[in-house]
Parts: structure tokens; sequence; C-alpha cells
């Protein structure tokens, strides 16, 4: 499995019930589970999605292979993934993070500033992880300073930042210390 390939879709929080059931914490829509017939799980492989059970927050998974609640335990906090090909198309400005990755970036003049190396979700918003001349740097993926610029199918193309964005948006002050070079 690699990143390109896949889109992460939340982590595993516990057991539900006594029958091998895992909540789910989701990133994204809980209704896209519904619409898959597998899931990556991280150390665990692709397993076959038996039943997906909606919670008031989230989803809880029946997957198979997973028939008790010592086994749903052991799988507390392993990453889900989904297969992008498999992924249900998302509604008009609704975009997966692997649509983003790997488009450039454009400053208001149009001159490309970056590439798009990754997207996180950091809770109350995305952050895009921007690959520029400076190094990488963490760039909110909000208006009033971003604009995804669609294709003729109504998908991102490319990225834009706008007049509102701070000048300094793409310094190396914004960039993520976890990636750092090491001397």
């Amino acid at each position: 499995m690699t990143d390109t390939e896949t889109t992460r879709l939340g982590h595993l929080l516990g057991p539900h019930g006594v029958q091998g059931g895992i909540k789910v914490y989701v990133l994204g829509d809980p209704a896209q589970f519904r619409a898959l017939e597998r899931v990556y799980v991280e150390d665990r492989g692709w397993l076959k999605i038996r039943r997906v059970e909606p919670l008031t927050q989230g989803v809880a998974l029946h997957l198979a292979g997973v028939a008790s609640r010592d086994a749903a335990e052991a799988m507390r906090g392993l990453g889900v993934y989904a297969a992008d090909a498999e992924l249900p198309a998302p509604e008009p400005g609704v975009y997966y993070y692997h649509e983003l990755r790997g488009l450039s970036v454009s400053g208001p003049d149009g001159t490309v500033q970056g590439e798009v190396v990754d997207v996180r979700d950091m809770g109350h918003q995305d952050v895009l992880v921007v690959r520029h001349s400076a190094g990488d740097a963490l760039v909110p993926l909000q208006a009033p300073y971003v604009v995804v610029v669609l294709n003729a199918r109504g998908r991102p193309a490319s990225l834009s930042l706008t007049a509102d964005a701070p000048e300094d948006l793409l310094d190396t002050a914004n960039a993520d210390p976890d990636d750092a070079p090491v001397d």
C-alpha cells in the first residue's frame, strides 16, 4: 500500500459490542464507509467489510476475521484507509486528500510557488504541506487564502493563493518542525 493509492479514512478507537465491532474515528463523512466493500487496516492488510453500523459520532465496522471483543481491542489505534479508486465520488466542493497531493500552488500573480506534498487533518481545519524552494510550509486550506482551481470534470487541477494570503505564508517559519532537515 502507498499513500498515493489510498486515502486515510480515520483510525480505530476500540471495540463496539462483543462480536468484533470496532468504533472508527472518521476523518470526513462517515457515509463513505457504506459505499466500500473493503478497507486497508495498518498492520493487518485489506479486510472485507461485513457491516457498517452508524453511530452518533462515526461508525462501527464489522470486518471479516474480527469476531470477538478481544480481536477488536487488539486493533485499537490502527489507521483505516480506502483505495482511491473505490471511494464514492464526493459532492461538489468536497475533495479527497489524494486529489490535492501533487498539485501545484501558484501565487496571486500565477507564478508557481510550490507543490502540495501532503494534506493533514488538524482537527478544526485541513492543512496543506507545500514544498517550495525554501523547504516545506504548512498552509491552511481555507478561504480567503487558498482557492482550489477545478478542471473540466469539476475536480481539483491546481491551487492558487489569493491576494489576501499573507506574504510570508510559504516562509520556513511556517514549516513543519517534524520535516526539518537533519544535519
